[in-house]
């Protein structure tokens, strides 16, 4: 059984470097690291400085973290993320959602890139995220249970209604268009044939990606509020004549992800008081 991660010193050091204590965590996927540069008095420190953390390895993660002010409250963004994909193991990829709730943060906010298994879902849609698939047949929560997280968290509304709510009507103010849809997740790192795209629409799918699920699973148990969104970077196979590739995903993410700063800064501004975690070890 893989034994805990001492998360301590990565608190210790994020505390050292921080001027305030955050209240949102918000995790970038590919192709949206850019986000951070709208953070207002920002510092940053790379993954590679954070003790315990390896560096990010994919394209378009830049492997840092930024913090300051973003739609007036206090932000530490997560630009770029592990995966399961890459090698990590479960308490690497869970790592940066406990180290943030360890700081203090109350609310997730988590972006990725996926692929659009919806039919009518295009390149450089948004999608809000209510429900997910975990279809990578593994939990973060398996083993040991840590001191303040559930052995058996409640997933019910894994993505908070209330912050749904307000998401989407902060995107009818801005004018901007956010569908809503289940989102799969896949071990990857293979794109999906069209039969697996098939068969993800028939179990409910509406998206396709790689990533978030595990960190909505730590973030439950710990007890941390959860946004999510997609960006719909390409139809998934067998919707689409052309073939995907990674250069695609990133190319959409940088288009579309200014439409997906505004939204979030929005809904940022839109908060009501947050409460902020006691922190898990």
């Amino acid at each position: 059984m893989t034994r805990p991660l001492n998360l301590q010193p990565a608190i210790d050091l994020l505390r050292r470097r921080m001027p305030e204590r955050p209240e949102v965590a918000l995790v970038l996927g590919s192709g949206l690291s850019h986000l951070a540069e709208m953070v207002e008095d920002a510092g940053e420190v790379s993954f590679g400085e954070v003790p315990g953390f390896p560096e990010t390895g994919v394209a378009g993660h830049a492997g840092r973290y930024v913090f300051g002010r973003l739609g007036g409250r206090r932000v530490l963004i997560q630009a770029g993320r592990f995966h399961v994909y890459e090698g990590h193991g479960d308490e690497v990829v869970g790592a940066p959602v406990r180290l943030a709730a360890a700081l203090g943060v109350g609310l997730l906010v988590l972006t990725n890139a996926a692929g659009g298994v919806d039919p009518e879902l295009d390149p450089g849609d948004l999608m809000l995220i209510d429900d997910h698939l975990n279809l990578m047949f593994r939990s973060p929560l398996v083993g040991e249970t840590r001191k303040g997280e559930e052995r058996f968290p409640d997933m019910s509304a894994p993505y908070d209604r209330e912050l749904r709510a307000l998401a989407s009507a902060v995107a009818v103010e801005l004018g901007i268009t956010l569908r809503k849809g289940v989102y799969a997740a896949l071990t990857g790192p293979s794109y999906e044939t069209a039969a697996e795209v098939r068969m993800l629409g028939v179990l409910g799918a509406d998206a396709v990606g790689m990533s978030t699920v595990p960190e909505v699973l730590v973030a439950r148990a710990i007890g941390l509020r959860c946004l999510a969104f997609s960006m719909i970077t390409n139809k998934g196979t067998g919707l689409s004549p052309t073939t995907l590739s990674h250069a695609e995903v990133v190319e959409v993410g940088a288009r579309a992800g200014q439409t997906l700063g505004r939204l979030v800064a929005g809904v940022l501004g839109g908060l009501p008081s947050l409460p902020q975690s006691t922190g898990a070890k």
